[in-house]
Parts: structure tokens; sequence; C-alpha cells
């Protein structure tokens, strides 16, 4: 009951990453192979809400959560355990803007990954964070693999609604390397590491699902 305990204090909770996860599972659902060989890299876990439902859900397929920050790292455990999932990973500290060979991810041979999963990440980090993931999806993705994104993007210079207009602005206010990222730099970034912008997807509170695939060739 003590270790229960000591779990369950660990255990963050997000209002943001309740209300989406289920929205998010609905569309990545349609772009992870359904075998068992499947292996999904989610980079920045946060709090580990997202990875633990995504697993709970879909069992046969393997997960890896990963962040930089103490704490979430420790959530995430706190959420695996509760949950009883055995088929997540221990989490694993990365910080995506070092290089790859300074991770310490179990396997770091390139085409491992079915897919890397990235929520609300981009925008509130430097721009170097986004060129580290799509340095690592052109790395450890498998040919046909898919870099799935989640968060508030600009659109060719375009962000909208107001309410997005107005969080870009606080963020930039917080720390002027952080701000909504455009698209159009995001291709440029995925063109650079073997990769194409296949879909976005609308998502609830002004979000969207953006979906980058590995070229076969």
């Amino acid at each position: 009951m003590k270790n229960s305990v000591l779990h369950f204090t660990k255990m963050l909770v997000a209002d943001a990453a309740e209300r989406n996860k289920q929205p998010i599972l609905d569309v990545l659902k349609s772009y992870l192979p359904a075998a068992t060989s499947t292996k999904v890299l989610e980079i920045a876990s946060g709090t580990g809400q997202h990875v633990s439902h995504f697993a709970e859900h879909l069992p046969d397929i393997t997960w890896q959560p990963s962040d930089i920050t103490h704490a979430y790292l420790q959530s995430i455990s706190a959420h695996i355990q509760h949950k009883k999932l055995t088929n997540v990973l221990p989490p694993i500290k990365v910080d995506i803007t070092t290089p790859l060979e300074q991770w310490s991810l179990q396997d770091l041979k390139p085409e491992t990954y079915d897919m890397i999963y990235n929520s609300n990440m981009v925008h509130i980090s430097p721009w170097e964070t986004s060129q580290g993931l799509f340095k690592a999806a052109g790395y450890l993705l498998k040919k046909d693999g898919v870099l799935f994104m989640y968060g508030p993007f600009k659109i060719n210079g375009l962000l909208t609604p107001e309410s997005n207009i107005r969080f870009n602005e606080y963020l930039i206010s917080q720390d002027v390397r952080w701000g909504v990222r455009d698209i159009v730099d995001l291709e440029k970034l995925a063109q650079e590491n073997g990769l194409k912008l296949e879909k976005m997807v609308d998502m609830p509170a002004n979000n969207k699902s953006v979906i980058f695939r590995k070229y076969t060739s």
C-alpha cells in the first residue's frame, strides 16, 4: 500500500492532456501498423498521460516514452505502474538537442521505429528542438515510418483563431526563442531529413495533428 501511495503522489495530471488524449488516439490509430513488432518512440512525454492511455488501448504495440525533466520521468513511471502496463518501456531521459549517440536509448540503430510521437513541444522550446526532432526522425524511423506531431501551428504565416494569436504572444513574452511554429518551416526540416508532409487533421481546442512520413526511396 505504501508503494502505491508513493507512485500516486508522483503521478502528475494535466487537464489539457486528459481532454485531448482520446481525440489524438482516434487519429493516431490510423497511422500505426497492427503488428506486435510495432515500436513507437515518444519525445517529450510530459506527465505520461498520453503514452499510458495509448498503450492501454493499443496493447500489442511497444512504447518508449522519454523526457528531459526528472519530475516528468517520475510521473511517466507512476502512470505506467498505476495502469499496470507491460507494453511500455521505462522512460528515458532525452535532450532532443543533443547528438543521438548521447541518448540513453537502448536501440539507436537506424530505421528502428515505426512512429515518433511528439505533442506540444516545439512551440514551448527553442527552434533547436524542432531541428533535433526531425533529425532524430530521419535517422530512427523505418522507411515509410511516421513522425506524428500535435499542437498549434501556423500555416503559411497565418495563425488562427484569435486565441492562438494571444497564446503565441504569451509564449514569446515568456521566452523570445519560443512561439508557434509554421508548417512551412517544419516542412523544410522534413525535406532535409528525408520526410514529407502527408496530412494535417483539425483537432479540438484549435490544435492540429500533423503527419510527416519518411520517404520510401
